[in-house]
C-alpha cells in the first residue's frame, strides 16, 4: 500500500462496539475510487466507485483476526488486482468495506497520492502489513 497506515472512517469504533462488524468472519472487499473519501462517510453508497468491468476480484482474505494480551489485530492477505480485457481506473483510493454488513459499512482507506490506471494485462498488489495488521485496537483503563 502507498501509505503505512489505514485512514479509518469515524463510524468504525461505534460499528465495532455495536456488532456491525465481525471482522473474523465477515466478507471484506476493496472499493476503488478517484474521489477523496471523507472520514464522515459511513456506507459504501457514500463512495463514488470506478467501473470494475475489467477488474479481477476485489475480495479480501482475512489471515488473522485475534487479540494477544489485550491488543486486537486485523491481518489481511495481500491482494493482486489485475486488469483484463481493458483498463481499470483511474483511481487513487482503495477503500475497505464490510460486504456482509447490512449497508456495506466502511472501515477505512489507503491513498496512493495520485491517480493510477491499470492497462489490460497490468496488475497492482495491495500490500497489507502482515505483521502489524491493517489496524490494531487496544483499551486501557
Amino acid at each position: 500500500m502507498p501509505t503505512s497506515t489505514l485512514t479509518t472512517f469515524y463510524s468504525l469504533p461505534e460499528n465495532l462496539c455495536e456488532k456491525v462488524h465481525n471482522l473474523g468472519s465477515d466478507s471484506l472487499v476493496v472499493a476503488l475510487t478517484n474521489s477523496a473519501p471523507s472520514r464522515s462517510n459511513t456506507v459504501l453508497a457514500n463512495i463514488t466507485q470506478i467501473s470494475y468491468t475489467n477488474c479481477s476480484s476485489r475480495a479480501l482474505t482475512v489471515s488473522s483476526s485475534s487479540q494477544t494480551t489485550g491488543t486486537y489485530k486485523l491481518i489481511i492477505a495481500d491482494l493482486t488486482l489485475t486488469a483484463s480485457g481493458g483498463s481499470v481506473g483511474p483511481f487513487q483510493y482503495a477503500v475497505i468495506y464490510n460486504d456482509t454488513a447490512t449497508n456495506d459499512e466502511l472501515i477505512g482507506w489507503y491513498d496512493y497520492g495520485s491517480a493510477l490506471t491499470l492497462a489490460a494485462g497490468e496488475s497492482l498488489t495491495l500490500d497489507f502489513d502482515g505483521s502489524n495488521g491493517v489496524f490494531s485496537l487496544a483499551f486501557s483503563g
